[in-house]
């Protein structure tokens, strides 16, 4: 499967005058996504829009308006529109049960983004969300290899998106999943504490069977539940040997480290099986935590030369050619995507 086009709105300048070079830092221990004018939506139904929909929709119409005639919209989203959705439920209670606009609870639900991205492109073809918190991103694109099995010719747009929500993110918050003491995001990895710093964001990508002019190609895609480090290694190993490339092969493992001194032992391990060839870059002090931020990974993978405030280890400025995205979610929820360039 092959990327073509891809764009991303994030807490980084990744849309319209992209600039890496230039960290954005965090706000009380929050990223927030850099929105931007959004031309492409018309005022009325911009203003109705969740967050979360107003990110989704604003990176695929560029995609789709250079690219007629797609035939599916797979988009991955762990909470969808959540703050609506605690809007329209504060609703029932202030207006007792009577009359309720429908706006927010039509914008809150999951399949909001892809839904409103096919009614905005006209778009009546296979339209589908999946919901598989840390993992939703993975299996859409998982879903749209399986589709381009079936439809060789055929082209899909893929992508993922989440919002920070209050009402996700007090729960995170006192789960211990963000930290409790104030930090900024260019000291993340410095931090020995539980938790991370909350983000939020979109990608989207087309994908298609044509290796003409691609950006990149999806080789193969593996997810694992576990909380052990043996069992990440040991899939990860099986993983490479079923796509016949030796870890040393590897050049660049982009990771999902994220500040959380508890997860810290996932990327350890699966960074002790590679060589010491393999350049090691991190991404979360760029986007934050949130379920689908491999979504934005994949896009910086895409958009090509990483900046060299991502390198843990290695030379930035060497060709990468065999990529391996590893994202942890909450310590159990394991993915891998493999990629060529």
């Amino acid at each position: 499967m092959y990327i073509h086009q891809h764009t991303c709105i994030s807490a980084q300048q990744t849309f319209d005058a992209i600039d890496l070079n230039t960290i954005k830092e965090s706000v009380n221990n929050k990223l927030l996504a850099i929105e931007p004018k959004y031309e492409g939506i018309p005022p009325g139904i911009l203003r109705r829009m969740g967050k979360a929909v107003r990110l989704g929709v604003g990176t695929a119409l560029p995609v789709i308006k250079n690219n007629e005639g797609i035939d599916g919209i797979i988009i991955g989203t762990a909470n969808g529109g959540m703050e609506d959705c605690i809007k329209f439920l504060n609703q029932i209670i202030d207006y007792e049960e009577g009359m309720l606009t429908p706006g927010n609870f039509v914008q809150s639900t999951p399949n909001a983004i892809a839904a409103q991205t096919g009614l905005m492109a006209a778009n009546k073809s296979y339209n589908i969300t999946h919901v598989h918190r840390g993992l939703a991103f993975e299996n859409s694109l998982l879903d749209a290899m399986m589709m381009l099995k079936e439809n060789p010719e055929a082209k899909y747009l893929v992508g993922g998106v989440d919002e920070i929500s209050a009402y996700n993110y007090n729960i995170d918050y006192l789960e211990g999943w963000y930290k409790k003491e104030k930090i900024t995001n260019t000291g993340l990895y410095d931090t020995a504490s539980e938790g991370s710093m909350a983000g939020e964001g979109a990608a989207m990508f087309l994908v298609n069977n044509n290796n003409v002019n691609a950006s990149a190609q999806i080789k193969d895609i593996y997810t694992i539940h576990t909380t052990d480090v043996l069992l990440v290694k040991n899939a990860l190993t099986v993983f490479l040997k079923k796509n016949k490339i030796a870890p040393e092969n590897i050049d660049l493992l982009l990771n999902g480290e994220n500040g959380d001194n508890r997860l810290l032992k996932y990327y350890t391990g699966v960074e002790s099986i590679f060589h010491q060839r393999t350049s090691i870059a991190r991404y979360k002090h760029m986007t934050g935590e949130f379920p689908t931020s491999t979504a934005v990974a994949l896009w910086l993978i895409c958009h090509g030369r990483l900046p060299a405030q991502m390198f843990k280890s290695g030379y930035p400025g060497t060709t990468m050619q065999h990529i391996l995205i590893y994202n942890n979610y909450k310590g159990i929820q394991h993915g891998f995507i493999l990629i060529n360039k």
